[in-house]
């Protein structure tokens, strides 16, 4: 997926993420309480800054990251709807970050790797940049267990360019982060239209 496709459908996205409403905002709601207090937190693939939103309620500070410079506009507007002043906003590749081993206290990359073709130099950056102690947070849609009406929707987006290199069920993602053997790995499941597992790797 290049920055292009999501540069031209950011003005419409948070539109297509209400086909998923319960699941995308018990999604934030669950990764926002998985957030350290007073955390400095960085979320990459951040599109329209869900989870970046919902983590500067307790965090101390967010870095609200992704490739697409007309979603983190979209981004910004809704923090500044919400008088939020703990966020910051750039352009970040998640596969190659600029930031030093250990920065955040938390890592979130939301929805993002089942795009990617190999997720894993995806994942092992985003634990570079984890922080001892620190939590790396990856909520990932399982569209190998969607249903029949959702599916209709997928081919739907399919039709205007969006296309996923992974259909993750539950088991297939759990295996997928045991493999890379960075640190004991939960999943959390939050049901719905379009499920979602939540990632989770605690770093000692």
């Amino acid at each position: 997926m290049n920055r292009t496709f999501w540069d031209r459908v950011a003005g419409l996205y948070d539109l297509a993420e209400l086909t998923n409403r319960k699941v995308n905002a018990a999604a934030a709601a669950r990764v926002a309480a998985l957030v350290p207090a007073g955390a400095r937190v960085l979320d990459c693939a951040a599109g329209t800054g869900q989870f970046s939103l919902a983590a500067a309620e307790r965090a101390g500070s967010v870095l609200c990251t992704d490739l697409s410079e007309a979603m983190l506009a979209q981004a910004r507007k809704k923090a500044a709807k919400r008088g939020l002043s703990n966020l910051e906003f750039a352009p970040r590749d998640l596969t190659a970050l600029p930031d030093p081993d250990g920065s955040f206290d938390a890592v979130i990359a939301a929805n993002v790797l089942h795009l990617l073709a190999d997720p894993e130099p995806a994942v092992r950056e985003l634990w570079r940049v984890t922080a001892p102690g620190g939590r790396l947070i990856l909520p990932t849609y399982l569209q190998g267990t969607v249903g029949a009406s959702y599916g209709t929707m997928i081919k739907i987006y399919q039709g205007v360019g969006f296309h996923y290199e992974h259909a993750f069920t539950s088991e297939t993602y759990r295996e997928f982060l045991e493999r890379l053997k960075l640190a004991p790995v939960t999943v959390e499941v939050i049901d719905g239209r379009m499920p979602e597992g939540i990632g989770i790797l605690e770093k000692c």
